[in-house]
């Protein structure tokens, strides 16, 4: 029998998928990172237009230049990151672009420096690479806020990237501004690239969100359309780097995917040009719904820190696995925290990206919890 590569051997495909595969499907889902939103009209109106127009054919390898010219101005107007269109490159979501900067980035030898907890892709696309993880911790009593003090232990000589992602997944932290600063003028310094996961900007709670691209020429900046505008079957994203980097991106993403779908390209113009009311209208409500589960979880004696982005929570429970398991039992679908990192091993992740009503019930289920 042939083997395949060792680099895959050592991949395990995702605990999360796994556990939707085996639970009952009729129990409340807290556990995958999905907005239960459908798709704003405005932007299925745009993506069924084109498909009437005929606009199904291959686009540009970056991506259609509106849709670029576009990104260009919400990263000046949002993130006061200064860039032009032949920097961005347009993608099959921030999956693929987080994949492209793996492949365009690291190698043998290379330290890449990730979050702990962080989201699982970034251990497994740094270990496709072939590169060295090295975790920087960002305990709970920090909020699991990554802190720049934390980041500079870590560097070496052979610091080839930081991966950041704020607000976090798992965790829903959203890191302060002189840490983003800090951790930015590090990258300067030490001339290492920062890859900023940046997927949950727009769902924050009573606070700014900050880009080390504003601050720092060495940034690879990725987003997409999949948690805001609650696109994620449309596999629609984007990356913008420096002129440097751009080519060698463009290398990988060519030769993965060509280019991403063109229907999607255009629900993407439509969602950035368009009216943002949807967007508002999904934070407000994941704030109301943020605000009951991490009352809920304190209250059953369930530490829980109040997450300030994204639609996260991540309480400490003792022996996680049990739970997650009399919990899915029970009808509650939860996600075991070791997965995410060695800090998360006492943790478990819900999502509130479920109604309000289905998380009240939910609540009211691990209420009467015995494991």
């Amino acid at each position: 029998m042939l083997n395949p590569a060792k680099r895959v051997e050592a991949i395990e495909l995702s605990q999360i998928r796994k556990m939707f595969e085996v639970t009952n499907e009729n129990a409340i889902n807290l556990g995958i990172g999905e907005p239960d939103f459908n798709v704003p009209e405005n932007i299925r109106e745009a993506m069924k237009k084109s498909i009437d127009d005929g606009f199904t054919k291959y686009t540009s390898n970056k991506g259609i230049i509106e849709l670029r010219e576009s990104i260009v101005e919400k990263l000046s107007k949002d993130n006061n990151i200064k860039t032009d269109s032949e920097n961005i490159i347009v993608t099959t979501g921030a999956s693929e672009a987080l994949y492209c900067c793996a492949q365009a980035l690291f190698e043998k030898g290379d330290n890449v420096l990730v979050p702990n907890p962080g989201f699982l892709s970034y251990y497994s696309v740094v270990n496709l690479a072939e590169a060295n993880i090295v975790e920087v911790t960002t305990p709970m009593e920090n909020e699991f806020k990554m802190k720049v003090e934390d980041v500079q232990e870590k560097l070496d000589k052979n610091t080839k990237a930081l991966i950041i992602n704020s607000p976090s997944n798992p965790t829903g932290a959203v890191m302060d501004k002189e840490d983003v600063k800090g951790i930015a003028d590090l990258a300067t310094d030490h001339d290492f690239y920062i890859i900023s996961d940046e997927i949950y900007e727009k769902i924050i709670f009573g606070r700014k969100n900050y880009s080390p691209a504003e601050y720092c020429d060495n940034v690879i900046t990725l987003n997409g359309f999949s948690k805001s505008y609650a696109m994620t079957g449309l596999r629609i994203g984007y990356m913008a780097a420096n002129e440097e980097i751009t080519e060698n991106l463009l290398k990988v993403h060519q030769y993965c995917v060509a280019n991403a779908t063109s229907i999607a390209q255009m629900g993407a113009l439509e969602a950035l040009t368009g009216p943002q009311d949807s967007v508002e209208m999904m934070a407000n409500e994941f704030s109301r719904r943020r605000d009951l589960i991490v009352s809920s979880l304190n209250d059953m004696g369930y530490p829980t820190v109040n997450c300030e982005g994204a639609f996260y929570v991540f309480p400490k429970v003792e022996r996680p696995m049990d739970f997650v398991k009399k919990a899915a039992e029970a009808g509650v679908i939860s996600v075991p925290g070791a997965p995410f990192g060695s800090l998360g091993e006492n943790h478990v992740r819900m999502s509130y990206a479920n109604s309000y009503e289905n998380i009240e019930k939910a609540m009211d289920i691990l209420r009467d919890l015995e494991y």
